[in-house]
């Protein structure tokens, strides 16, 4: 098994937080390998910005991805800017508040209104994760909460984990 999952939206939503968390989840709460890579344009805040994360029950040999097989999307940007090696059968994720124009089968998951219900919107990327990973069974549930708790400041950690828990239930009211 190898997934080739990638993460993206505007520098200053978390998406090298959502990378770093789901790599953590895979290879430190659960036995399968991962690599993260991260980048994002010179502006940082506010321009387009990837992670990148490769999760394996193999050895991985090649750390980059050969096609995303599972993409969030958190602005139009950045899927205007990383759309270009989407699987054709992919699991693609986008927030349809933030990203307008989608030229591939898409499941919707409106995590900045989720977020902004559980008690700020810089938690949409959690939103985003959890549904993510209900949608694509990438690590299992609980290997991605004991990340969350141990990625976040703890005065935050409820909120987040709240968020996961939101972004689960959103998505499983898609299959």
């Amino acid at each position: 098994m190898r997934e080739d999952i990638r993460l993206c939206g505007k520098g200053g939503q978390g998406i090298m937080l959502s990378g770093f968390i789901l790599g953590k989840a895979a290879s430190v709460y659960h036995d399968y390998n991962a690599v993260q890579m991260q980048s994002y344009g010179p502006e940082a805040r506010g321009g387009a910005a990837r992670s990148e994360v490769v999760i394996s029950d193999e050895e991985i040999g090649y750390c980059g991805l050969y096609q995303a097989d599972y993409m969030m999307v958190m602005s139009q940007e950045a899927y205007d800017k990383y759309n270009d090696d989407i699987a054709d059968d992919a699991v693609l994720l986008v927030d349809p508040g933030l990203v307008k124009e989608v030229d591939h089968d898409y499941i919707g998951i409106p995590a900045t209104e989720i977020a902004e219900d559980v008690g700020a919107k810089i938690v949409a990327n959690i939103v985003m994760l959890g549904a993510f990973n209900a949608l694509g069974d990438l690590v299992p549930s609980d290997s991605l909460e004991t990340s969350v708790e141990n990625s976040v400041p703890s005065k935050f950690k409820e909120m987040n984990l709240k968020a996961l828990n939101r972004g689960v239930e959103e998505a499983e009211k898609k299959m």
